[in-house]
């Protein structure tokens, strides 16, 4: 396959899932900076291991499509650049689960739950290993099905960070933050 072939035809389609991913991130910080203005002074419990994956998750989407998106790309560069991708998003995949992990046995106000596992930690740590695995299957030329492959995995991270955001909103909405305890009046003595 010549290096000019190798992407061709998936230009739009990483133009759409790269906007979409920039877009959603700079809405996540609108609406996290909305949360803010009308929670003054309170840092909502897991913000780390809950929200920061989900723009982690969006920018991985919105690297994938650019790195897709560049021109003359050959099997070798993209094999490359999927593997480190991939392995850099499995890693960070652990240190999620770490993090959750702590927040569970810390004795913090949220313990996380079996869906919090399965689409904070789990399934995002798949796809980056789908990644991967993708880039052996086009370094063994096995190239058009793990193209396809790469392009679900990019859609299927955009719409977990959707759903992880969203999962986000709904419970700091319904939620509201505990007042803190009031100081007792200084003594007078």
């Amino acid at each position: 396959m010549t290096d000019g072939a190798l992407l061709a035809g998936w230009d739009n389609f990483y133009v759409i899932v790269g906007s979409t991913a920039g877009g959603l991130t700079g809405l996540t910080f609108v609406v996290i900076a909305l949360i803010r203005d009308s929670r003054p002074g309170v840092r909502p419990t897991g913000v780390g291991a809950f929200l920061t994956p989900t723009i982690v998750h969006f920018c991985g989407v919105l690297a994938l499509a650019a790195f897709m998106s560049m021109p003359h790309q050959s099997p070798p560069t993209v094999c490359v650049g999927l593997a480190l991708g991939g392995l850099a998003g499995v890693v960070y995949g652990c240190l999620i689960g770490t993090n959750m992990w702590r927040i569970g046995s810390g004795g913090t106000a949220y313990i996380p739950v079996r869906e919090d596992w399965i689409w904070n930690v789990i399934v995002p740590t798949l796809i980056y290993a789908n990644l991967v695995a993708m880039a052996a299957l086009i370094w063994d030329r096995l190239t058009r099905p793990a193209l396809y492959s790469v392009a679900v995995s990019a859609l299927a991270l955009l719409f977990i960070g959707i759903r992880n955001a969203w999962d986000l909103v709904v419970w700091v909405s319904l939620n509201p933050p505990k007042a803190p305890p009031d100081k007792p009046p200084p003594d007078k003595s």
